[in-house]
């Protein structure tokens, strides 16, 4: 005998809303539910897990991959929803890897000669946004904020960013995604004009464990989804093959 759980049981135990359960079976995200001959929705252990799952995922990934990738279970394609799970594990190692060469390149003494000459003292928005792998409007919305400034081309009236300039754009580039306050970003980049590494430093140590802590957490989830899937394929013998 199958151990079957009311959604209000459920929702205590996983600390959320059955409102919240039932949109994400709205969405389509967990397998069908059944119902008591008295028309009442009832969950079982595959159910259970595939909430877990989906509670756990959320903490780690995109929340529109995670909706894909339950979607893409349910469809019975598992390998399309481990892709597009791992595409996200792939993004952030190459998130942590620039986030390494961006330390230091800002470090770099000869910080101009280090790109082979793609650096000067005149860069366009255009470039400057190649060089730190950003969208120009991102560039322009910093420096509405006070982050960076820069010089107007008399001839055509473009904006021309220095040198200096671009470390700062650099940084904040590398750093936005766990540096929340404009304050904070504001102070670190005083610190780069005054050339105190330190803390500069400091901060990409904390990025990095920033992403550290966010692979966990998606290896912590990927535990879960397994588990679910394991259930799902007891649950619907078809799905094993």
């Amino acid at each position: 005998m199958h151990r079957t759980y009311s959604p209000a049981y459920v929702a205590e135990e996983m600390n959320v809303s059955t409102t919240t359960l039932r949109r994400y079976e709205e969405q389509g995200l967990i397998p069908d539910v059944p119902r008591t001959t008295g028309n009442h929705r009832y969950y079982k252990s595959v159910h259970v897990q595939a909430f877990i799952a989906i509670r756990s995922l959320l903490s780690g990934y995109d929340i529109p991959v995670v909706y894909e990738a339950m979607r893409s279970i349910k469809k019975g394609d598992i390998n399309q929803a481990l892709w597009l799970l791992n595409h996200q594990l792939y993004q952030m190692q190459a998130e942590k890897q620039r986030v390494e060469e961006m330390l230091a390149m800002i470090k770099n003494v000869d910080f101009a000669k280090s790109r082979n000459g793609k650096i000067t003292n005149r860069m366009t928005i255009g470039k400057a946004a190649e060089l730190a792998g950003v969208n120009s409007s991102a560039i322009r919305h910093w420096e509405k904020e006070g982050l960076i400034h820069s010089e107007r081309d008399q001839e055509n009236g473009y904006r021309m960013f220095t040198v200096s300039e671009l470390r700062k754009i650099l940084v904040i580039s590398s750093l936005r995604k766990t540096i929340y306050y404009i304050e904070n970003m504001k102070d670190l980049l005083n610190d780069l004009d005054r050339q105190n590494y330190s803390k500069i430093d400091r901060s990409y140590q904390l990025a990095l464990q920033n992403l550290n802590h966010q692979l966990t957490r998606k290896y912590e989830a990927i535990a879960e989804l397994m588990k679910y899937i394991e259930l799902l394929k007891k649950d619907i013998p078809q799905m094993s093959g």
